[in-house]
């Protein structure tokens, strides 16, 4: 099994959680869908795993591109789509498994001219898709309180509001459309960083991405499709970064895997539901300490694994999953 794959940068990129991943899914059998294919790492471990099948999705045309060097070797056992993941029933059916690793990858992170990362200059774009509003077009156009929202809501920065407002003032001497300049004028906005600490943009630029690609819709999105697509005893694996993101996906399992409770003198018992999922553990699985040396970026995933019941999919509470809800949204 390959545990790096190529990226566009010197360093390889390294998939998170992948040795566990493949762990806690074995055996691997069947066709499988990665939706969120990025730079092929969790597509190779599964065919090289035993999957008959995957089929790699991804909205980012570059993703493909990356691909086309290896992605022959492996035949027709290999089907790449681009595509979104919240449509990803359109694209398998009868699945055994489906995986997940959400957040923007490294190759992504890697390239200056995508715009994701405060550490290089480039321009102010953070489109996975690379179609559609851009994160510049958010910060140049957007009111100061919708930036609050986002900064708040997105990336839960408790100085959105001191942000939204510097951001204002700076574009209106000139528009802001390079990755340093927004990370310098949010730099200046927060104390300097303590060692050990994150950057101080790190919370913005997190909450630009999100709304930029509406990471939290595709996720609902994602989850529900991977519902349908499966068949009973496939596997759903997700790959978590951060809190919101780990909560959303955690308590989509809890709905999903549970009835509806035992009730109590107070309350009467509310009908048994039955499950779409069996959890392989209630607990997220996390990078061990081998993992956390080799890849300092793994340091917040989490891992959640689910198995397909033969109970009908079924209307979501989106509400309950606890996505955060933007005003006038």
């Amino acid at each position: 099994m390959t545990d790096t794959v190529p990226s566009s940068g010197n360093a390889p990129h390294i998939p998170v959680l992948l040795r566990p991943l493949i762990k806690a899914v074995s055996p691997v059998s069947g066709i499988w869908l990665d939706g969120t294919f990025g730079a092929g790492g969790y597509t190779r471990a599964l065919l090289e795993a035993g999957a008959d099948k995957v089929i790699g999705v991804d909205r980012d045309p570059l993703a493909f591109e990356m691909a086309a060097p290896w992605a022959g070797q492996y035949g027709d056992r290999l089907e790449l789509v681009q595509g979104v993941f919240s449509r990803l029933d359109e694209y398998g059916s009868d699945l055994d498994g489906v995986v997940l690793d959400l957040g923007v990858s490294s190759m992504q992170l890697d390239m200056a001219e995508r715009g994701f990362s405060f550490m290089k200059d480039g321009p102010l774009d953070m489109r996975m898709s690379q179609e559609g509003r851009s994160a510049a077009d958010i910060v140049n156009e957007a009111s100061e309180s919708d930036l609050a929202d986002i900064l708040f809501h997105y990336g839960e920065e408790r100085a959105s509001r001191r942000i939204a407002k510097a951001i204002l003032r700076e574009r209106a001497i000139e528009p802001i459309t390079t990755t340093l300049r927004l990370a310098g004028i949010i730099e200046g906005c927060l104390p300097r960083s303590k060692p050990g600490q994150s950057h101080p943009a790190t919370r913005s630029f997190q909450a630009l991405r999100i709304a930029v690609n509406d990471e939290y819709g595709e996720l609902i999105g994602g989850l529900e499709a991977a519902e349908r697509a499966l068949k009973p005893g496939g596997q759903l694996a997700v790959v978590t970064f951060h809190s919101i993101e780990d909560r959303m996906v955690k308590r989509f399992f809890q709905q999903r895997s549970g009835g509806g409770g035992r009730g109590s003198r107070y309350a009467p018992e509310q009908q048994e539901v039955a499950a779409q999922f069996i959890l392989k553990s209630r607990k997220a699985i996390g990078p061990d300490d081998q993992e956390l040396e080799e890849n300092p970026r793994s340091r917040s995933a989490k891992l959640r694994v689910g198995i397909r019941t033969d109970a009908p999919a079924g209307p979501c509470d989106r509400k309950g999953l606890g996505m955060p809800m933007l005003k006038g949204k």
